[in-house]
């Protein structure tokens, strides 16, 4: 076997560059270029990305309705960095956090010509680090070398860049839990080096009948600290003790924190909604979609445990919808209906009304 990185690995280091604040080569088509994440850059490396090229800041559509700029590639804005922009500058053109205190002054030039193609790659890289979508890009030289930079072609990477990385199973042990002692947690590791994701077994549920299953987004703030912005801590301890009383289940926690965006980025669209945002409305400031979750992971730790059918515990269509395209029979639609509060109503009407939940 080979020592050198398979596209996978190479894959996993560009994403800790990014988040250090380093520079990633993209190439596409013979097409070369520097990509840093807004969020991370530094003046120095500014400074040195300016000795290369003209920078441009690659931001979604949805950022770039809220900036006022015009999104000629459809999906994102191709968005010139001024010769005396700084690293302030770009931080502020791709967080919003003060864009009602310190509205940034337009018009903003955007690119209407040429392929955004490594632009775009650019962003989902970015998003697939659980950064800011925002993509700080300077077209390279042919003869320029990489000097040791993480260098990605993006052909070769698209199909792992949007798939779902295979998981295995690293080890399951028995934990008894308050809900049944007969818990067992099954850990899965996913090949690209990503965060972990968790099945916690009540009983012995038969693998040729269908399941009570809850596929489990990680929430920091509700799992664990009983926020009462959301109803995921409720739906958690519901969930679990649904499936203590038929004496058999599957929880799915999935590390796939503030719908896909990370806890930093999740945080985030906290302060928005504190300026009067809605859930889905401070997502789409922030550049990222409504949700960002990839629902693919649920459906393969149930196919690796012997599961091809679920009594699904949601109230989210989106999810039967998703299990099912996957290859899985989902035979019932549980109802979970807990953790209104007074703190939370604006917050789960939204889902209901915007996100397209049954409540």
């Amino acid at each position: 076997m080979s020592l050198t990185p398979t596209i996978v690995e190479t894959l996993a280091r560009a994403r800790s560059d990014l988040r250090m604040g380093l520079p990633v080569m993209l190439t596409l088509g013979g097409v070369r270029a520097l990509v840093a994440a807004a969020e991370t850059l530094t003046a120095a490396r500014l400074a040195a990305l300016r000795a290369v090229g003209d920078p441009v800041l690659a931001v979604t559509a949805h950022r770039a309705a809220t900036l006022k700029a015009r999104a000629y590639d459809g999906d994102l804005a191709r968005v010139v960095v001024p010769a005396d922009a700084d690293v302030t500058w770009i931080g502020n053109m791709a967080d919003p956090s003060d864009d009602l205190a310190m509205p940034l002054k337009g018009p903003h030039k955007t690119l209407r010509d040429g392929s955004a193609d490594l632009h775009r790659a650019a962003i989902r890289l970015a998003k697939s680090a659980r950064l800011l979508p925002a993509m700080v890009v300077v077209p390279v030289p042919d003869d320029m070398p990489a000097g040791g930079l993480t260098c990605i072609d993006v052909d070769a990477a698209a199909a792992t860049i949007d798939g779902s990385s295979p998981l295995h199973e690293v080890i399951s042990a028995r934990v008894p839990l308050q809900v049944s002692e007969a818990g067992r947690l099954h850990v899965f590791r996913p090949e690209d080096g990503g965060e972990e994701h968790y099945a916690v077994e009540i009983g012995r549920p038969p693998r040729d009948a269908p399941v009570l299953s809850r596929l489990h987004s990680a929430c920091f703030t509700g799992d664990l600290l009983g926020s009462l912005k959301c109803d995921c801590g409720a739906q958690l301890r519901a969930a679990l003790d649904h499936m203590g009383r038929e004496g058999a289940g599957v929880l799915l926690y999935l590390n796939q924190e503030g719908r896909g965006i990370g806890l930093a980025n999740k945080m985030r669209a906290y302060a928005l909604q504190d300026q009067g945002f809605d859930t889905v409305e401070a997502n789409h400031r922030l550049g990222f979609e409504d949700d960002e979750r990839d629902f693919r992971i649920g459906a393969d730790i149930l196919r690796r445990m012997g599961f091809s059918k679920v009594r699904l515990l949601t109230n989210n269509p989106a999810k039967v919808a998703m299990l099912e395209s996957c290859g899985l029979t989902v035979t019932e639609r549980v109802p979970l209906k807990v953790g209104l509060n007074p703190l939370n109503a604006k917050y789960l009407d939204t889902k209901a009304k915007k996100s397209g939940h049954i409540l």
